[in-house]
């Protein structure tokens, strides 16, 4: 599939930017520790050249955190097209600003930065309405725009397909447009704090706020990774009267229990729309897809995918569809990237649901309000998702053991060579090898 998808989309041309993807090394030489991608299954820690300044407007960021997402599992099976052997992987990191270009003002060498997991240029028209994640002259996907009718943004780490940016599970990333792709760090926010801004925060406050949670709203959040913990607590803080979790994984359930929220485990359920009904008659007022696409539940659902008949299944939308009442709205920010078969559309006709595909979410748009709204003043700290901390030298047995749920892993802070101890409170290091399965 990935060498179909990379003759395919050389073959359609590169779409013109205004940022090149890739980057020019050091003249020196000098070498970096980074987390690529050769296959299937297959990531491996490599010696990749230190990015240097490519364009005027780059910063280049010395990494102090970085972590894993679970939409990276989706590279990790070759489920995203057009990845390419060696591409650095990553979309989620902070770190001090390590060198500037001549055209960057406003930052200086040393500051504490977090990026936004997405390329935006600061000028086109979504840009100007921070709609980052929409940019129109980031990515140079052809392929995209094919399938798409158009592109998202370009985004770190995330193959060729989001226009081939090496990204951020590594020592240091050249940041395009740096000073618009990066968020100053107050020094009393610890590395802890600041670097989910990259994107676990930012993509849970959108999807609670673009699908409209309002007061008094009765919730059902399917997927409790650490997008659905976070919605779960924006929904709450945003007034919802009850908060239902869905998901399979008992340490991920108990998570959302220890938070106050009504859980059930599909496992025990296996009728989902049945059981709500039953605790919510007449339906959820709001659903939340927050889990994955590449987990299918279903003897007919696991044929098509092994038979590649679909890319991605519906039945978590399809449950959604049936457990919310009439003009319900359903929200879907679960990555998810191609076609689907048995999508209920009737059911969403007829009961006039509210469908909604939230999207990339457009970081630009919430992390200022994010950081100074509820993280500075204490509102909200996501250190209660953050359940393991390891070094970026077990960066490719980790994808293993996040895939895997081993050790009720829920969302890991990668710490490298220039990281700071880990923050009161927080997990201390440990290696993944001692993990309890």
């Amino acid at each position: 599939m990935q060498k179909i998808a990379n003759i395919a989309q050389a073959r359609m041309g590169k779409i013109p930017t205004v940022v090149q993807e890739q980057y020019k090394a050091r003249e020196d030489g000098s070498t970096m520790k980074a987390l690529a991608w050769f296959g299937t299954e297959d990531v491996r820690l490599i010696d990749a050249p230190i990015p240097d300044i490519t364009e005027p407007d780059d910063v280049i960021v010395q990494v102090t955190g970085t972590t894993i997402c679970g939409s990276d599992l989706h590279l990790y099976h070759g489920e995203i097209l057009a990845l390419q052997k060696g591409d650095i992987l990553g979309h989620e990191f902070m770190g001090k600003v390590d060198r500037i270009g001549p055209n960057v003002k406003s930052l200086k060498v040393g500051q504490r930065v977090v990026a936004s997991f997405q390329i935006a240029c600061g000028q086109c028209k979504y840009c100007q309405q921070k709609l980052s994640s929409f940019c129109d002259r980031t990515c140079s996907s052809s392929l995209q725009n094919y399938l798409y009718g158009e592109r998202d943004a370009g985004f770190f780490g995330y193959s060729h397909f989001t226009g081939g940016f090496p990204g951020g599970q590594a020592e240091y990333v050249r940041v395009p447009l740096g000073e618009v792709n990066l968020l100053p760090i107050p020094d009393d926010v610890p590395d802890e704090k600041a670097l989910y801004l990259s994107d676990v925060l930012p993509t849970s406050y959108h999807s609670t706020v673009d699908t409209g949670v309002e007061e008094g709203d009765t919730v059902g959040i399917w997927g409790l990774g650490p997008i659905g913990q976070c919605v779960a607590r924006w929904a709450k803080l945003k007034g919802a009267g009850r908060v239902i979790c869905i998901d399979d994984v008992p340490a991920r359930l108990e998570m959302a229990k220890s938070g106050g929220f009504e859980v059930l485990d599909f496992r025990k359920d296996k009728d989902i729309p049945k059981k709500l009904h039953e605790l919510v008659p007449g339906g959820l007022d709001v659903a939340i897809d927050c889990s994955t696409f590449h987990a299918p539940k279903t003897l007919l659902h696991k044929s098509l995918k092994l038979l590649m008949l679909e890319t991605d299944v519906p039945e978590v939308a399809n449950e959604m569809i049936v457990s919310v009442r009439k003009m319900g709205r359903c929200g879907v920010i679960a990555a998810y990237a191609g076609f689907t078969n048995c999508f209920n559309i009737g059911a969403l006709m007829e009961k006039g649901v509210r469908f909604i595909g939230n999207g990339q979410a457009p970081v630009h748009k919430y992390w200022e309000e994010l950081l100074h709204d509820y993280i500075g003043p204490g509102k909200f700290d996501p250190r209660f998702m953050i359940t393991h901390r390891v070094p970026l030298e077990d960066m490719a047995k980790l994808y293993a053991a996040f895939d895997k749920k081993t050790g009720g892993v829920v969302k890991v802070f990668v710490e490298t060579k220039f990281s700071s101890l880990s923050s009161e409170g927080c997990p201390k290091t440990t290696r993944v090898d001692d993990w309890k399965a």
